[in-house]
């Protein structure tokens, strides 16, 4: 038998990759350097992988491996195609809208970024027009492919299958992407051609859209693509699908001509079965028996018991693997030296995930025998954790079972509210704010680790901290902001500065994993029951409304974002944990009112997260996803504004669902997306405020007056001016200061103008 990983983390375990990347785009290293950067990473990468049957190839990536499946197959947008410099200049023009030490004439617009699936990991949305053409650029593919054949590995190379590359794009002319399919498939043979005879046996093609409801066009389009790729290649294919079960897609899935398939058999457990039944005498089967998105330790002994059964059917037919690529887990506990030594043992990162494939094989080929003290040390740490009294409160339980109907109601409805509040703030027409933070310059995150280190103490940090939003608030007052934020220059993350705060939570310190590009998140560990121990954010929301006169948000990361972007515990369900965290937030609320902070906002940028691949399944996350949103919310009085703030994912058909959370006002990411979201609102008739972001805070680019101009003219086609605010689509921690500074004072110009617009 084999064992393999769909993908590994390519950031690096202490972040190399990026902080070569924005040593490169702010012009201090060489396109060489980083180029050497992405070849050590990769040589590291085949090394950790040393004890697999394959090593993967093609998970590798500067960006986004769906941008270089774009760049793959030659689909590049014209505004990127045509502009000057090298290749790699046009693919960081195409993720980011300029690539190092661009001037403002070589600047594009960033192509429109959006979650991957249900995952925190963001991609770059494909461009496609009616007229799009493919041609293969497949060398710096097979240069990563002969690396791996001359280090004496076993490749397999890893491809976003044709289908679901397809379903992932946007057509720019409201033509079919469909239709595009017939161009494509020919460069996807030509490429399995090079890659076979450059040395690869295998070739992984990722279709994770099998596990989402798919109409009869998408069906017949992968029934097409596979039995082309059968005819006219002699490569053998993974068809690998995650991240979900397929239902009514399993005949479909296993009547495809691949030579092997994989099931995430974490999800789909009780899919291993019929697809054991489905398959041809000759076909692999890869079983994804390791948890590829969360970081809990696996049941080595409740595995062994699972596949024994199917390595005795199958024998050298059976693959073990992770679930879904490692990308969406941290590197190596190894370095973890400051975690909990008890919470540590119930751990696994990448790295140790592998290491259990490696015992999973060893005992399936030698006998449990063979790994015996490593099944006994697994089990312990597995029972140590169900029995830990640190995993339980008996006061946080009780207190969810007193949750009444009426806390999560606000006590009039909006028409009501905002009568009131607009006589409170009188904010004039297209009020303009921020969404949070502003840059987290190296001055900030010094201060920081100093402070974490010991090397300076609380009060000198708290000084420090204060001269920070000081600056924040006078930057503010000098730009002509309506509504100011505080910066929120004490927090390192928006989960993780909440977490460190709440009970139930541990955090590790290398623990990094890619959200998009070069920024890294390291998501807390959630293994317990939730409370609030103390106030978290009163006194900085406190001292910044003291520098001002003009109101100021109090900041907050609402229950729902708290839960997806953390590792949560898997062993009660999720909508439990997400009411604990709604509790402990809703105290924060009420505090913050109570010290006279009048307008709080709630941040949900991940509630489209967690939403379910399949539509049926939806109805049932969205209750207590926005349930717990309310909790947290409407225990204010009608006078205290709520805000909250929603940002790239696509959220168009649960827009109903969002005017069931009543916030006050939500502000929301539209920019890359060119107002898309509006189209929403063509049919539903948003009953609240809302800020549609006009600038992409993503892209070092600095938008014009103009452009913001009319994003907004757009959103008063559909909304009314006074329910519309002025705001970039997230906050500002990842610019730098001019570039800041000068995006918001062009927001704060086209403010103005459109307010003496005639109506």
């Amino acid at each position: 038998m084999k064992i393999h990983t769909l993908g590994f983390p390519r950031i690096g375990a202490q972040r190399e990759l990026k902080f070569a990347l924005e040593a490169f785009w702010r012009g201090e290293q060489s396109a060489q350097a980083l180029e050497e950067c992405g070849k050590n990473l990769r040589k590291i990468q085949r090394d950790r992988l040393d004890k697999l049957d394959f090593v993967t190839v093609g998970d590798f990536s500067f960006y986004d491996h769906i941008l270089d499946a774009s760049f793959l197959f030659g689909n590049v947008p014209q505004r990127v195609k045509e502009s000057a410099g090298s290749e790699l200049d046009r693919y960081f023009r195409a993720a980011r809208g300029r690539s190092a030490n661009d001037v403002p004439e070589q600047e594009v617009a960033a192509g429109e970024m959006t979650k991957w699936f249900d995952t925190n990991y963001h991609y770059i949305v494909p461009e496609f027009l009616k007229t799009t053409r493919f041609s293969l650029n497949a060398e710096s593919l097979l240069r990563h492919l002969r690396e791996a054949v001359k280090s004496g590995k076993t490749p397999k190379v890893v491809l976003s299958g044709p289908v679901t590359y397809l379903w992932l794009g946007k057509t720019q002319d409201g033509s079919d992407r469909l239709s595009l399919l017939d161009d494509l498939l020919p460069e996807y043979i030509k490429l399995f051609h090079l890659l076979q005879e450059a040395g690869a046996e295998w070739i992984q093609l990722d279709e994770p859209i099998l596990v989402t409801e798919l109409s009869e066009p998408w069906q017949n389009a992968l029934k097409k693509s596979y039995a082309a790729f059968a005819e006219k290649s002699s490569i053998r294919i993974l068809l690998a699908t995650y991240f979900g079960k397929l239902k009514e897609n399993l005949p479909l899935a296993l009547s495809l001509p691949v030579a092997g398939f994989h099931l995430d058999a974490v999800c789909a457990e009780d899919e291993i079965e019929p697809v054991l039944e489905g398959l041809t005498p000759q076909q692999i089967f890869s079983v994804g028996i390791i948890d590829g998105r969360n970081v809990w330790k696996s049941d080595l002994t409740k595995i062994l018991d699972r596949v024994e059964p199917i390595f005795e059917q199958l024998g050298d037919r059976l693959w073990l693997a992770p679930s879904c690529s490692l990308l969406h887990v941290p590197v190596d506990l190894e370095s973890e030296t400051q975690i909990d030594p008890e919470i540590l043992n119930w751990l696994a990162f990448a790295q140790q995930k592998l290491e259990e494939l490696h015992l999973l094989k060893t005992a399936l080929e030698q006998g449990r025998d063979a790994i015996k003290a490593e099944l006994k040390e697994n089990r312990l740490a597995l029972e140590a954790r169900k029995n830990s009294p640190r995993t339980c409160s008996p006061e946080v339980r009780k207190r969810l079972q007193e949750i009444r109907p009426e806390m999560q109601e606000r006590k009039s409805p909006y028409s009501e509210r905002t009568k009131i509040q607009r006589k409170k703030f009188n904010f004039p027409l297209l009020p303009t704010t921020t969404i949070g933070s502003f840059p987290q310059t190296r001055d900030i995150r010094a201060t920081r680790l100093k402070y974490k280190k010991g090397e300076i103490n609380q009060t000198e940090y708290i000084q420090k901290m204060h001269n920070e939003i000081q600056t924040v608030v006078r930057v503010q007052e000098e730009l002509g902001l309506d509504l100011l934020v505080h910066g929120e220059p004490e927090r390192n993350d928006m989960v993780e500065y909440f977490g460190e705060q709440l009970s139930g939570y541990v955090f590790s310190r290398f623990g990094w994993v890619q959200s998009y590009g070069s920024r890294c998140v390291k998501p807390p560990i959630l293994f317990g029951d939730v409370d609030r121990p103390a106030p978290m954010t009163i006194e900085w929301i406190r001292y910044a409304q003291d520098q001002t006169d003009k109101p100021m948000k109090g900041m907050l990361t609402g229950p729902v974002t708290i839960l997806n972007w953390s590792f949560v515990r898997d062993d009660q369900p999720l909508s439990e944990t997400c009411a604990q965290l709604a509790l402990a937030i809703r105290d924060e609320v009420l505090d913050l009112e109570k010290a006279g902070i009048e307008i709080i906002q709630i941040d949900e940028a991940a509630l489209r997260e967690g939403l379910p691949l399949r539509r049926s399944e939806w109805d049932d996350y969205l209750d207590w996803a926005i349930r717990a949103f309310k909790i947290t919310a409407n225990g204010v009085a009608d006078s205290t504004q709520i805000h909250t703030h929603m940002c790239y994912s696509e959220f168009n058909d649960i827009i109903a669902h969002i005017a069931k959370m009543d916030a006050d006002v939500i502000t929301i990411e539209t920019s890359r997306s060119n107002m898309e979201l509006l189209d929403a609102f063509r049919e539903f008739e948003y009953p609240n405020e809302i800020g549609p972001g006009v600038y992409d805070i993503h892209s070092p680019n600095v938008p014009s007056v103009e452009a913001i101009v009319h994003l907004m003219e757009k959103a008063m086609e559909h909304i009314p001016i006074e329910r519309l605010w002025v705001n970039p689509d997230c906050g500002l921690k990842t610019r730098a200061w001019p570039e800041t500074k000068a995006a918001l004072a062009h927001m704060v110009q086209a403010a103005q103008i459109l307010r003496t617009k005639p109506k």
